[in-house]
């Protein structure tokens, strides 16, 4: 660390003490987890949004629908990247905010085996986005905003995450993530929050008839989703183990 240590800082104490006072601050941590689980609940009984345009985008092999960015999942989040002539970085760098997000996103698979799909989208042009992501080492979609796709979703002077669901062709919009709120966004557990079906696991509070499996045993290494079709059996011994000493640490 630079800098001088600081003089005002909190009172040194045994560990039995340090114990007591964490042990005091983790009731309301434990509260704020439930607040913040109770207020997905809430988002997850959010109403949907009919999304009646046809948007258009260009990504690497060309032109694509709105519909097209969910790539054959059920749920799509698009994040309004600022990377375009105008914006502090071009061309070398996106926005200094949205590159900072960029580098927190979480490895893919694990969205993905939600059904859920993260994509970026920028005004800048294709060439540019490929090469901003080979040289920042970002994998995630990224397409070009060729129409009011940014006005009409409320990021086109700022940055944001808009959650959409699909029924067939039709389009739905059912959450939009944007200021400080972007600033918890690049967990996986954070993407799926913000969408219509959340978690899809058993303990969240969700309306009836959401998909939900058993709590943890989709969990799995990143490449080993399309290999394993069903939750192996000794993982799904070892997370109901770990699962029943969470709830008891939870309730002490």
């Amino acid at each position: 660390m630079q800098g001088d240590f600081p003089a005002a800082h909190p009172a040194l104490v045994s560990p039995d003490e340090w114990g007591a006072a964490h042990a005091q601050l983790l009731v309301k941590e434990k509260a704020q987890a439930r607040a913040r689980d109770a207020l997905a609940a809430e988002r997850r009984r959010l109403p949907w949004m009919a999304v009646e345009k046809n948007y258009s985008f260009e990504g690497p092999t060309g032109k694509v629908s709105l519909l097209d960015l969910f790539e054959g999942r059920r749920q799509l989040i698009v994040y309004r990247a600022f990377f375009e002539p105008g914006v502090f970085g071009w061309p070398d760098n996106a926005c200094r905010g949205c590159s900072f997000g960029a580098d927190q996103v979480a490895h893919l698979a694990h969205l993905n085996a939600r059904d859920t799909t993260l994509a970026y989208a920028s005004r800048a042009p294709q060439a540019d986005i490929a090469g901003l992501k080979a040289r920042k080492g970002w994998d995630m979609p990224w397409y070009t905003i060729t129409d009011g796709f940014d006005a009409d979703f409320g990021v086109d002077e700022w940055h944001g995450h808009n959650a959409f669901i699909h029924d067939g062709d039709r389009i739905f919009r059912t959450g939009f993530i944007n200021s400080r709120g972007d600033e918890a966004m690049g967990t996986t557990w954070s993407y799926l929050d913000i969408t219509a079906l959340g978690r899809q696991e058993v303990w969240e509070d969700s309306p009836e008839g959401y998909p939900q499996t058993p709590t943890y045993k989709w969990w799995n290494w990143h490449d080993n989703y399309e290999a394993e079709a069903e939750p192996d059996k000794k993982w799904v011994e070892v997370s109901s183990a770990g699962e029943a000493a969470f709830r008891k640490h939870d309730n002490a």
